[in-house]
């Protein structure tokens, strides 16, 4: 029987290999999203009836459980070079140029690839396994991101056909996808944090994480290209590699192509320049190398960079424009935003009339003053942003910004995060914030009030009739009218559309008061697992941290604010001014309203999910610690030390047929 186990845990493990294969590799998915889900909860739930059987290498262990303390660094078997850079077809020739003369009359080819704007990493792999990912650090040495890449599902941990050496580093680019990109950046505004600039920055950013957790939700990618250590050549030349690392199972990307020549090298190049639009993520060029790996052992390498090889960067979109001003902007969070209002310019389709300066020791660097000319792209084709100032045509007298030292709304004092590069008002009563978060809360992901809008609210605080979340609530009709360019009829749409939302899902409430780090996403998990705003409420941090897709950071922030006397009280007046959450339809009982209990071992019936929501469900309380409050353990096979525990303290102890027959 264990034997035909193992023979069920391999199989399916073979299965989504080849499926990532397809996927990844091929571009060829032959199974739905749902189907390959199926097929990965299936192996997760036998590796937990079966822990003694779990490996390294399986899909389910690309997630480590516990953050990291820090990165370690790493020397690289062969140096990680950079690549001299040219802009246009006349550099692109005295480049080739360079490689006729010191090949002496040989004849030689060309591989042009797209060159990924994201970050350098070498995999090293050792019979097959993959056991350790770098960054290119200062190209002798760089940072262990191992546990991080492990989540990149585009690279395999185990590399697939015969003939692997038994040391092969493949270098390439982990890169995000610009559809994850924007995901990811209205994740962080739905909960209040500043967005990315562009999808390089995320990636950089999403692999020096110390928690595995949240790189994995970040869905990053990755195409290899080249080699590092390799006990034995995988091919003769650089083309064949590439075509070699997509049969071991690493994805290279689709668009290599081959140049006989410089001319049709620079053909190839020039046609991705409005194709480059299209793709699904950045590119900031190509990469040109000599195909053949003895011509480039000839042609070696400077100090930095190979002598074989070559960038040709595209000219980003570019516009030049005034600075007419520079205003802080306050956020929700008390975050002070500085923003370049512009003379408007049409940049890539659109007219762009602010840009972005991101924080203040931004700002500095690029020393934006009100008046300058400056020259504006778009970060990532996405957001505007100021990336030269033409500090020739500046007029004299003009004075640099100066870096607040109080909040420009409110007038109170600002402080810099611990570690961090944002400045934050630090008077939780400021109107700006407060502006803000009524926007938020409002807005159509939250409580969705239809009429709302931000002038409506600038005018409601400022005439001093809200001042949080309750007092919208409270509003009358006759409180509107009294407002400039309020008719009783807008009035009347107004005063409906906040009746309407009193009865919004949980989820949407949750998601609404702006709790730091705490999105749509992350609410409606919260919402489901509690079932009641009373549950999430009482909740402690311990619980929370326990939660799938929640983790130590977000809870700790939603421990925080329902901790806070004044949130509390918030909440306590929109309930009074009857605001009445939707629960999340599922069924609840009180069988084991009251009853604290701790699970241990392996069930049959239920994954330890399953069985947090069952108890949840029947009014219990699902605890990882057992104590003398435990009221019983509920024991499955190969229980840990919780067991040994319970029989000491005298707890009861149940195993899962009693339990079922409790519920």
């Amino acid at each position: 029987m264990a034997r035909e186990i193992e023979k069920q845990i391999e199989k399916l493990r073979e299965k989504i290999r080849e499926h990532d294969y397809l996927y990844y590799v091929l571009n060829q998915p032959e199974i739905s999203d749902r189907q390959y889900d199926k097929l990965f909860a299936d192996l997760k739930k036998l590796e937990q009836e079966n822990p003694q059987l779990i490996t390294f290498d399986s899909p389910t262990k690309r997630v480590s459980g516990q953050p990291l303390e820090g990165f370690k660094t790493v020397r690289h078997a062969m140096p990680m070079l950079s690549m001299d850079n040219t802009y246009n077809a006349d550099e692109l020739r005295a480049f080739d140029e360079r490689v006729r003369k010191q090949l002496e009359g040989m004849d030689y080819d060309y591989v042009v690839e797209l060159k990924i704007d994201g970050v350098a990493i070498s995999l090293r792999y050792e019979d097959g396994l993959l056991v350790t990912a770098a960054t290119r650090g200062d190209g002798r040495v760089g940072d262990d991101v191992t546990a991080n890449v492990r989540t990149i599902k585009a690279i395999p941990l185990v590399l697939r056909g015969d003939g692997i050496p038994a040391v092969l580093e493949a270098r390439g680019e982990v890169y995000m996808p610009t559809s994850a990109f924007a995901e990811l950046n209205k994740v962080r505004v739905e909960a209040g944090e500043p967005v990315f600039a562009n999808p390089r920055n995320s990636t950089a950013g999403s692999l020096k994480l110390l928690d595995a957790r949240i790189t994995a939700s970040r869905n990053l990618s990755f195409f290899a290209y080249a080699t590092g250590e390799v006990s034995e050549p995988l091919a003769e030349n650089h083309y064949q590699t590439l075509q070699r690392f997509k049969k071991t199972g690493l994805p290279v990307n689709p668009h290599v192509k081959k140049g006989k020549d410089i001319d049709e090298v620079i053909e190839i190049c020039n046609s991705w320049n409005e194709k480059r639009l299209t793709l699904d993520y950045q590119i900031d060029g190509m990469v040109v190398k000599v195909n053949r790996f003895d011509q480039q052992d000839i042609l070696g390498a400077t100090g930095r960079a190979p002598r074989w090889c070559i960038s040709y960067k595209f000219a980003a979109e570019q516009a030049e424009t005034k600075v007419e001003s520079i205003e802080v902007q306050v956020g929700k969070s008390g975050i002070l935003t500085p923003v370049a209002n512009l003379t408007p310019v049409l940049l890539a389709g659109t007219t762009v009339k602010r840009a972005s300066l991101h924080n203040f020791d931004m700002l500095a660097k690029l020393d934006v003053r009100s008046g300058d000319s400056v020259v504006i792209e778009k970060a990532g084709e996405i957001i505007p942003q100021v990336v030269e100032v033409k500090k020739e045509l500046r007029p004299s007298g003009m004075k640099s910004f100066k870096r607040p030292d109080e909040c420009p709304n409110c007038g109170s004092a600002v402080a810099k995060d611990e570690d961090g590069v944002y400045i934050r008002c630090l008077n939780p009563d400021c109107t700006g914030q407060l502006k803000e978060r009524l926007k938020y809360f409002a807005g159509r992901g939250q409580m969705d009030i239809e009429n709302l809008g931000s002038a409506l609210i600038d005018q409601l605080v400022e005439e001093g009739l809200v001042k949080n979340f309750a007092d919208l609530y409270k509003l009358e009709q006759s409180d509107l009218i009294e407002l400039e360019r309020m008719a009783e009829k807008s009035a009347d749409n107004v005063i409906k559309a906040i009746e309407a939302s009193k009865k919004r899902p949980l989820w949407r409430l949750v998601a609404s008061l702006g709790i730091r780090h705490i999105g749509g996403q992350t609410a409606q998990v919260l919402a489901e697992y509690f079932g009641s705003l009373d549950k999430l409420m009482e909740a402690t941090q311990e619980e929370l941290a326990d939660i799938d897709q929640v983790g130590p950071t977000m809870a700790k922030s939603v421990y925080e604010y329902f901790r806070d006397l004044k949130n509390k009280q918030v909440i306590d007046e929109l309930l009074a001014a009857g605001v009445k959450p939707e629960k999340p339809k599922t069924r609840r009982s009180s069988k084991l309203a009251g009853k604290t209990i701790v699970v241990t071992g392996t069930l049959e019936k239920f994954t330890r999910q399953q069985i947090e929501q069952a108890i949840r469900q029947a009014g219990g309380k699902s605890s990882s610690s057992v104590s003398k409050k435990t009221d019983f353990v509920l024991a499955g096979d190969n229980p840990g030390s919780k067991l040994d525990k319970a029989k000491k303290l005298d707890v009861k102890v149940i195993d899962e047929k009693q339990f079922l027959e409790l519920l």
